[in-house]
């Protein structure tokens, strides 16, 4: 078993699909492809699209449950189980960072992990012998997601991975295209030059700036997280890894990593 790592740790943004994901040929080992090649580290605080509570709350740090935040879905779905260990200590790094009038923090002691957290995460650390600790998004607005990150950033120094967990382009009327949506494509393609760039401002008015962006994101939760990885990436900007692209089921599922 590799020890965890004292050293500086990349900031991640990930898109994490559903729960078939697991099924996919070819994602899982991508993603396990992805840890590996990482410094294994003490703790992952990770940022879902799929929490949004105000103020940012901090799940649980004893007992780790999953919550089964989907419907429709065969039962066997339902039966995943990842038993990560709590971060009782990094919440309370989280709470010392992030405390201010800007950023009020609350608990929420027995929320634990979404699907976009744990579908990922079982994929990347099948062992689950990595403390996880999930906090919410307080707000979709870009420049406040972003301040987040860059308070959260000296964290990475302290081995934590952060992870924001959304999809790259996430209409799901793409389910329903035979063939992987113009919009999705075009959207994808310019958020990858955007990032090569480094234009942060382009990113943070996206809306505006990227061609379709409102049809690839009608609503924004899953391409906030990117916001909260972009902060915390700090000087990083410019160490920049395409993790994983391509579409899954018409929908970009680009993955990026800032820092080594």
């Amino acid at each position: 078993m590799t020890a965890p790592t004292s050293e500086r740790m990349p900031a991640l943004y990930l898109s994490h699909g559903a729960p078939p994901l697991a099924d996919d040929p070819l994602w899982p080992d991508q993603l396990a492809a992805w840890s590996r090649g990482l410094p294994k580290p003490k703790a992952i605080l990770i940022i879902s699209a799929h929490w949004e509570e105000a103020p940012l709350a901090i799940g649980a740090t004893a007992t780790v449950p999953l919550v089964y935040d989907f419907w429709g879905f065969p039962e066997h779905y339902y039966a995943v189980r990842y038993a990560a260990p709590g971060a009782p200590e990094l919440a309370a790094r989280v709470r010392a960072l992030l405390r201010s009038p800007d950023t009020p923090v609350q608990d929420f002691p027995e929320r634990g992990l979404d699907h976009g957290a744990y579908v990922p995460l079982k994929e990347m650390y099948l062992d689950a012998d990595v403390p996880v600790l999930q906090i919410s998004m307080p707000t979709l607005e870009p420049e406040r997601l972003m301040r987040i990150g860059q308070a959260l950033e000296p964290l990475r120094d302290e081995g934590v991975l952060i992870v924001g967990s959304g999809f790259f382009t996430h209409n799901l009327a793409a389910l329903r295209a035979e063939t992987t949506p113009n919009w999705s494509v075009e959207f994808d393609d310019w958020g990858q030059r955007a990032l090569a760039a480094h234009d942060v401002d382009a990113l943070l008015d996206f809306q505006r700036k990227a061609p379709a962006g409102r049809l690839a994101h009608p609503r924004t939760e899953h391409f906030a997280p990117l916001f909260v990885t972009l902060g915390a990436a700090g000087t990083d900007l410019d160490q920049q890894k395409m993790a994983i692209d391509g579409f899954w089921w018409g929908l970009a599922k680009r993955s990026i990593q800032f820092g080594s």
